[in-house]
């Protein structure tokens, strides 16, 4: 882990090694995020490890655990351990990472691979592949220009799906990043199956309903075309729970995506 990079205290992403911190964040300046009502500000993991930081680890089902910072960093998104026969992937990432959290993982047997959903919580992939031996990182293509500290255990593809590990399949759907992905794990849940969708699809109030948004936190919806595409991608997947970046269905979760965007059309039709 490197200490001299900065980190945008508001969306988590790392920036490489400068003297100084960078003039913006271009992830917090799209219109997909924000910058802070104070301005463009800037930490780093040495600053977090001085605070009161940690990873909670929380187990979701045998196999899946949750991890998640107290108190939160950046936009206070879950990452998820997946525990499969063919080795650990880490879902999603998270900003902190502390030698504490490395000890855990590597306690349930380490990482083989990350995949990340979207920007917004690539945040220090490339420090968690590091303390893993350079574990690959999974990214669709697309999302090359929003990666702001390139290296070479990210592994660019360019295919609608890819298999980081056998048994667990990356599918670019599009929607909130042309990007974004999600990730089905066909043997979760003793079999029943598990959607993992960081913010391309989201669970609401009510776990039996989930929404898509081009920006969450500006209130800016997806458009036909984008809720069907990723409609398209879902409708031959078997799952029955969902687990997005910050809650869970626990049943019947294909039906509520199913539900969901056809009650989402038809309003945005009115």
């Amino acid at each position: 882990m490197s200490d001299a990079m900065y980190l945008c205290v508001t969306c988590g992403t790392q920036y490489p090694v400068e003297d100084a911190p960078p003039a913006h964040c271009p992830i917090c300046e799209d219109d997909r995020q924000y910058v802070n009502r104070q301005g463009q500000q800037w930490t780093t993991l040495a600053r977090l490890h001085a605070g009161a930081h940690t990873n909670a680890f929380t187990e979701r089902i045998p196999g899946v655990t949750s991890i998640a910072t107290e108190p939160k960093v950046g936009i206070g998104q879950r990452a998820y351990l997946l525990q499969t026969p063919a080795g650990n992937l880490l879902w999603d990432c998270l900003a902190y990472l502390d030698d504490a959290t490395i000890a855990e993982i590597q306690r349930r047997g380490g990482l083989a691979a990350i995949a990340v959903s979207h920007p917004h919580f690539y945040t220090t992939m490339v420090d968690w592949s590091h303390s893993f031996g350079d574990v690959p990182i999974y990214l669709h293509a697309d999302q090359r220009p929003w990666v702001m500290r390139d290296d070479p255990a990210i592994r660019y593809f360019a295919e609608e799906s890819v298999e980081p590990l056998p048994g667990l399949r990356a599918l670019r759907l599009g929607g909130h990043f042309p990007g974004s992905a999600v990730l089905h794990w066909p043997g979760a849940a003793g079999g029943a199956g598990a959607l993992f969708t960081g913010d391309t699809i989201k669970v609401v109030a009510d776990p039996r309903w989930v929404t898509f948004m081009y920006s969450y936190p500006n209130d800016i919806p997806l458009g036909p075309t984008a809720i069907q595409r990723i409609v398209a991608g879902i409708e031959p997947l078997a799952f029955a729970r969902l687990y997005d970046g910050w809650d869970e269905i626990e049943s019947d979760a294909r039906g509520a995506v199913l539900r969901s965007a056809e009650r989402y059309l038809r309003h945005i039709a009115e």
